[in-house]
């Protein structure tokens, strides 16, 4: 007996564009207006084939700050892990408007569209120095930082929970990669609950005194831009992680592609960048650098969904 399969015999093209139908019915987070998508194609091959390969074979690298973090709520900027020690607790008035001022300053150069990576770098290495010079002045004691946090306006982005505690679920690394506090990020997630034993941060480290008060920051200055150098250091976190050989990256600046650099040897990577500020003067820049791009998007819905898709085995 012969069984006649219909659908074998259709174009290549009418099959492809059945096959999309069922991805975005799967996924219809991806139809969503804030998504934007270069490769639309590529996209759904790279889910599929990370489905394929299952939870053990995947990995999350991210961003904080603007990323999981909110940039704004009610329309109204959130605090960054720098700006959460914006603080009477922790810093004096003189030491805030200065801060503010070098804010002011060199955040439009980093988001400049207009000018090259290496044009921003010597900025952003002026920037991040100058305010942590400020805030080592200030004496900054280590046992306010947990209330500090507490009392900031710092929000994840809604539907985080679900995030964490997918990875965790399923046992999936997430590599937090932060050019901010790496002290005040462990904070913010520990109060929000969700920080979880599979979870690794490389950030700045504040270095604290035997007293518990600030004199330095520990190891090489992590900035927007040169996380690729930091990935190189920290290759050895990399290598224990060679069996898992996919990648779902989430960012928010175009120097958040280098962060998974220190990685040997990747089969699939997924790049997700959200597009905060600015968004007429960047969206091309965006669109041609990240695999799928959200514009002001304040919710993890369309990681979530992917995450979801992926780590859910295929139906027999």
């Amino acid at each position: 007996m012969i069984y006649h399969i219909p659908w074998i015999y259709l174009p290549v093209r009418t099959v492809l564009a059945i096959w999309h139908q069922l991805t975005k019915s799967e996924i219809p987070e991806l139809a969503k207006a804030s998504v934007l998508m270069r490769d639309r194609s590529r996209v759904e091959e790279t889910i599929q084939a990370m489905q394929r390969a299952g939870p053990d074979a995947l990995q999350v690298i991210s961003d904080f700050d603007m990323t999981l973090s909110r940039f704004a709520h009610n329309g109204k900027r959130c605090p960054t892990t720098h700006n959460i020690l914006d603080n009477d607790l922790l810093i004096n008035d003189t030491c805030k408007k200065m801060i503010r001022e070098l804010l002011n300053t060199y955040y439009p150069i980093e988001i400049d569209a207009t000018r090259t990576v290496e044009e921003k770098l010597p900025h952003m290495v002026e920037w991040w120095t100058s305010v942590h010079e400020l805030l080592i002045q200030q004496k900054i004691r280590r046992d306010l930082l947990a209330q500090a946090v507490k009392q900031s306006s710092a929000m994840l982005r809604e539907g985080y929970k679900v995030f964490f505690d997918r990875l965790q679920e399923q046992q999936v690394p997430l590599l937090i990669f932060s050019a901010g506090l790496g002290d005040i990020l462990e904070e913010v997630i520990r109060q929000n609950h969700v920080f979880h034993p599979n979870v690794h941060v490389i950030s700045n480290y504040m270095d604290f005194d035997q007293s518990g008060v600030l004199r330095a920051f520990k190891g090489q200055l992590i900035h927007t831009f040169n996380k690729r150098e930091g990935a190189l250091l920290h290759a050895a976190h990399f290598r224990e992680l060679k069996e898992r050989p996919n990648v779902l990256l989430l960012g928010d600046s175009l120097g958040d592609l280098t962060m998974a650099d220190g990685l040997a040897h990747t089969q699939h990577a997924l790049t997700i960048g959200f597009l905060n500020d600015q968004v007429e003067e960047r969206k091309e820049s965006y669109v041609n650098s990240y695999d799928i791009v959200l514009v002001k998007d304040e919710t993890m819905d369309v990681p979530n969904a992917i995450l979801n898709y992926i780590t859910t085995a295929p139906a027999k």
